[in-house]
């Protein structure tokens, strides 16, 4: 499934053409959407509490790599937007032990998000400790 997230700095190569080919965002991507459709079949109460959160910090994980590949061009910033990916992926982690915990999602569809953000908390880190390798000079 996600194998591979990393392979030879391959995650945020400075060749691709726009952040959407790039293997980490089309992984937060495609947790964002199972969280929403997951979500939606939470009890009707925990949509202000816990659906809503979840879903806004899985879709901040990719929207935050689209920013970061954008501020290349100066390492603080490119290094920040990542910290804030790091910080989202770590949050939508949170809410989907919360929602297994509830039962509201099962043993196998939990694991199966949990090692996507996992996996995507792996390279986010990886990319925070190799920037300069990202950054665009001038």
């Amino acid at each position: 499934m996600l194998q591979g997230v990393i392979v030879e700095n391959k995650i945020f190569e400075k060749t691709y053409a726009t952040h959407c080919e790039l293997i980490v965002y089309r992984a937060a991507m495609a947790g964002a959407i199972e969280i929403f459709e997951q979500a939606q079949h939470f009890p009707r109460f925990e949509h202000p509490l816990l659906s809503t959160q979840v879903i806004k910090s899985s879709r901040s994980v990719s929207a935050n790599l689209a920013e970061a590949r954008a501020k290349r061009r100066y390492r603080k910033a490119f290094v920040a937007r990542l910290n804030e990916v790091e910080a989202e992926a770590a949050e939508t982690y949170t809410w989907i032990e919360i929602a297994l915990s509830c039962q509201y999602l099962t043993p196998e569809v939990s694991r199966l998000l949990l090692n996507r953000y996992d996996t995507i908390l792996g390279a986010v880190s990886r990319l925070i400790q190799n920037a300069d390798s990202w950054v665009i000079s001038s």
